[in-house]
């Protein structure tokens, strides 16, 4: 598709890819039933999911001890993912919503960060073109040191008929390419090189609306002990929960992502769920992946668009990976998302009592 100049002078510095639109477009016809997984798909094997040694325990005191030891050697880094479009909080960008008095989403990981693996802990920001702006002036506005801001991609939306959607001032739509943006997005800025020529080794990533997602030395312990590329951490399934569990496909553990489920699979066979939380070896995502794009249908102004997004849960089909079992209620919780207001007000008493507890203790 011939762009405008001036417009894809406008996209350029968000990663926009013509020949990815391209792609898209010759895409749009496809049913979104073709995202469903292809091969042989089982629960995972018992091996597969291990769970977080409860605190007291020999285990988790040993965990613990190696997470610490790997702050201490400055070889941890943490990945908070801020991008997206900004829509939920009413066009405020989510990471800078006062949760806890005047403290924001963002603060609130910061200080969790500083309070459990001190104060120069690197810190990667993941924003879009939404939100990147914003999130430079917070990360000033709050004196942060040791935080840097990169930028996920951009492409635009399109009708079903693949032609450029358009909004209702009459401007193409743009949108942010998803969380699976991270790898590349990082490489792109050169701070994953800054990261790992300074001796880091491993990446902790989480949303900035999961407070209970804590810089936990047993959790990177855990990460280090089993000795994979990738960790993602799980809960249980509660009543009504939708979104990606872990399962082998074709013998392969990995994460896949609720929508490519295929309708036949019984997805009540599997215990937990993903929560988009992550430990990562620094050297095993340093390269470019064949991450999968999605097609997607959004609403936007009443009418339908189509987007394709790829998502970070999919490294899991690519480097060896093992899954966590983390606590999902009270003080000890590490699974509290907040998409809109209406969740953050009905999570904020577990979120206080998240944040007043002492934690990450032998």
């Amino acid at each position: 598709m011939q762009l405008d100049p001036a417009l894809a002078a406008r996209l350029a510095p968000w990663g926009f890819d013509p020949a990815q639109l391209d792609a898209f477009i010759a895409r749009c016809a496809l049913p979104t039933s073709s995202n469903a997984v292809k091969g042989t798909l089982t629960a995972p094997s018992p091996d597969d999911v291990r769970p977080l040694p409860a605190p007291g325990t020999a285990e988790h005191a040993r965990l613990t001890k190696l997470g610490r030891e790997a702050l201490a050697q400055k070889k941890v880094g943490v990945v908070i993912l801020a991008g997206g479009m900004a829509t939920r909080f009413g066009g405020v960008v989510k990471a800078v919503v006062p949760v806890l008095g005047e403290r924001t989403f963002l603060q609130l990981k910061l200080d969790d960060v500083r309070s459990s693996g001190g104060p120069d802990v690197p810190v990667y920001v993941m924003s879009s073109f939404a939100t990147h702006e914003r999130l430079l002036q917070h990360v000033r506005e709050l004196g942060a040191k040791h935080v840097e801001v990169f930028a996920q991609f951009a492409s635009l939306r399109l009708t079903p008929q693949g032609a450029l959607f358009k909004e209702a001032d009459g401007d193409v739509s743009p949108y942010a390419t998803g969380h699976g943006d991270l790898t590349f997005a990082l490489r792109k800025s050169g701070l994953l090189k800054r990261f790992r020529d300074a001796g880091g080794t491993v990446l902790m990533m989480s949303n900035v609306d999961n407070l209970g997602a804590t810089l936990d030395p047993a959790v990177i312990g855990a990460h280090l002990d089993r000795g994979l590329a990738l960790s993602a951490e799980v809960v249980r399934k509660a009543k009504g929960d939708k979104g990606g569990a872990p399962a082998r496909l074709d013998g392969v553990p990995q994460i896949i992502e609720g929508f490519r489920f295929p309708a036949d699979f019984d997805q009540d066979s599997i215990p937990v769920f993903n929560t988009n939380t992550f430990m990562m070896d620094a050297a095993a995502i340093d390269r470019d992946f064949e991450l999968p794009f999605y097609k997607v249908e959004k609403k936007v102004d009443g009418a339908t668009a189509i987007q394709f997004e790829r998502l970070v849960g999919e490294l899991t089909a690519f480097l060896p990976s093992t899954f966590l079992e983390v606590p999902r209620e009270g003080a000890s919780s590490r699974f509290l998302p907040v998409k809109d207001p209406e969740e953050l007000a009905s999570r904020l008493p577990t979120i206080r009592l998240v944040a007043e507890t002492p934690r990450h203790t032998a």
